[in-house]
């Protein structure tokens, strides 16, 4: 590849780092059948700060996610969410650190049936046995337009308000950091309009900090930053992002690939 650009992995935001990967390598088999997901990525993720990652299929970017939040484990290198480094942590901690310091979001709702929406909310907590902090549910429940639709089921619930019971789950028990993948990819432009802008406002509002993987430039553009993978390296870092930015440097990673 050309050297058009130079990912600038510098942390922006002043309030230190929630999330960082040093030199982290992923393989998966052996052989023939090896395969590097991930090659010696270091990237830092800011307290306060909505982080999108992009690539082609097949660039790392879910893998990276995955390893960051403890999902799998890493070939070699460092995965740490604050100053916890995961590779030291057995199942047991890896779980506790999930549920305290960590909220998912992914495609898939992820709802029980039965359960209204405040007990899908409240589950991780009740599972945990801690009991939720009210005002923080409240204020979070509110920013998410769910106020009316506590007690209703998932069945009727439209899919931007089921994915938004799940983004209200994903913050409610004050998490370190959110990981959100693919969060928009079951929703019309609309519904995912409007998940977006409440993971954006999470963060600009309420202070939360969140690492989003997606394929859309558009969903990208509503982060403070996008970072962009290919064939497992980490390859460009854009502050500030547009539609327009994003599917030009998109354009140019295609062309120079292609040329390389």
């Amino acid at each position: 590849m050309s050297q058009t650009t130079t990912p600038n992995l510098g942390l922006r935001a002043p309030l230190g780092v929630a999330a960082r990967a040093a030199e982290l390598t992923k393989v998966y088999g052996e052989g023939e059948t090896r395969v590097v997901a991930l090659d010696s990525v270091s990237v830092e993720f800011g307290r306060g700060q909505f982080t999108a990652i992009m690539g082609p299929s097949g660039s790392g970017k879910s893998t990276l996610m995955h390893c960051m939040a403890g999902l799998d484990s890493v070939s070699s290198g460092s995965a740490r969410i604050g100053s916890t480094e995961l590779s030291g942590l057995g199942d047991r901690q890896l779980t506790r650190l999930r549920r305290e310091k960590i909220g998912f979001v992914f495609q898939a709702f992820n709802l029980l049936p039965t359960l209204d929406a405040l007990e899908n909310i409240t589950l991780p907590m009740d599972i945990a046995g801690h009991k939720p902090d009210q005002q923080w549910l409240k204020l979070i429940v509110g920013t998410l337009g769910l106020s009316e639709r506590l007690r209703h089921r998932p069945s009727q619930l439209s899919g931007g308000q089921q994915q938004r019971v799940a983004v209200a789950r994903a913050l409610a028990g004050r998490p370190e950091i959110v990981f959100a993948d693919e969060p928009t990819g079951n929703l019309d432009s609309r519904s995912g309009a409007e998940v977006l802008g409440f993971l954006r406002e999470s963060v600009r509002e309420l202070g939360q900090t969140v690492v989003m993987v997606t394929h859309d430039q558009v969903a990208a553009s509503y982060a403070d930053r996008v970072v962009f993978l290919a064939d497992g390296r980490l390859i460009d870092d854009l502050p500030d992002p547009t539609p327009e930015a994003v599917l030009d440097r998109l354009r140019l990673f295609d062309t120079e690939g292609r040329t390389s």
